[in-house]
């Protein structure tokens, strides 16, 4: 039987995520959006271009919530971003609205699907979707740290002219301001970094990692980023349909791990077959473990913030 995977969400990130699936040969594709013709226009797109790439996977659009029956993995990146003059709050009831409204549909038409969440706030989100769902821990995780990991592989690559594939880190924490590229993971083709990066220079490539995102929404002028948000997704969505067992930092709930519990946070996490199949333990300085305590308080203070919203509805 051929592996359905849906993405909600038919935007640069959502749809960019599609064709790489396709591309990859992880499965057929139905593509979700509320806007009428936009999912089903990107599909007919993408099915043409296969005609030249040479994937057999099929691309559906729709308009239709529902039609993730039977998918076996879900992305979902429907969402608005913030705005200006739009608080945290405004955000989050906005877009509780919308992924509060996905996980539902998941919830009755997709019972067995594994669920990896991309909407900002991206901790929160996931939080709702597996509150929603009722899923287990393995099967609803978010995609935060695979992005904000390869932003900081890329920038200490530019830093030693290498690849940023010959770089190998992990950042863990809240998607946002607050997360914890951690120092002490770093290495250079399987080498400890050493003193090859001064620790002023490595401060800094710290900072720009933690406002990588903003960085490329201030160039864009309109829009964000999605090529690099893209790829990570889905080489979380690769490793679970592939069985590759792959540790990478994901937003995932926590029950003791770390010393946190009730939360999802970015913590590296095992993904197979079965979805999330464990957490894996780091150790951490004194001050990386300062840091993601601080991380997981701003996650915490969001969750009461969407909990105050959800008893409001």
């Amino acid at each position: 039987m051929t592996t359905k995977v849906t993405v909600y969400g038919a935007g640069n990130v959502g749809a960019t995520a599609v064709q790489r699936v396709v591309e990859k040969g992880l499965g057929d594709v139905m593509l979700i959006d509320i806007v009428e013709g936009m999912p089903q226009g990107k599909a007919l797109d993408m099915m043409q271009a296969g005609s030249i790439e040479g994937y057999a996977h099929t691309v559906t659009g729709s308009n239709d919530i529902n039609d993730v029956a039977g998918s076996d993995l879900v992305i979902i990146t429907a969402g608005l971003a913030r705005k200006p003059g739009m608080s945290r709050s405004d955000l989050l009831a906005k877009n509780a609205a919308i992924v509060g409204g996905i996980a539902s549909a998941i919830k009755e038409h997709a019972p067995n699907a594994t669920v990896i969440v991309v909407t900002n706030p991206l901790d929160i989100m996931t939080y709702l979707v597996q509150k929603v769902t009722g899923f287990g821990k393995q099967r609803v995780f978010g995609m935060a740290g695979v992005l904000d990991t390869s932003r900081m592989r890329a920038f200490i690559g530019m830093e030693l002219s290498i690849p940023g594939k010959d770089v190998e880190c992990m950042v863990l924490g809240g998607h946002g301001d607050t997360m914890v590229p951690l120092k002490s993971s770093i290495q250079v083709n399987g080498q400890p970094l050493g003193d090859r990066i001064s620790a002023d220079r490595l401060a800094a490539i710290v900072e720009r990692t933690q406002k990588g995102g903003g960085e490329i929404v201030a160039l864009l002028k309109t829009g964000s980023a999605y090529y690099a948000p893209s790829a990570a997704v889905v080489e979380m969505a690769q490793s679970v349909l592939r069985n590759e067992k792959k540790v990478l930092p994901g937003c995932a709930l926590l029950e003791g791990e770390y010393g946190y519990n009730g939360i999802f946070l970015g913590v590296p996490i095992r993904l197979g077959k079965d979805g999330m199949e464990g957490i894996v333990q780091m150790d951490l300085t004194d001050e990386e473990k300062a840091m993601l305590d601080n991380s997981a308080n701003a996650v915490k203070e969001d969750i009461a913030i969407l909990e105050d919203i959800l008893a409001k509805q």
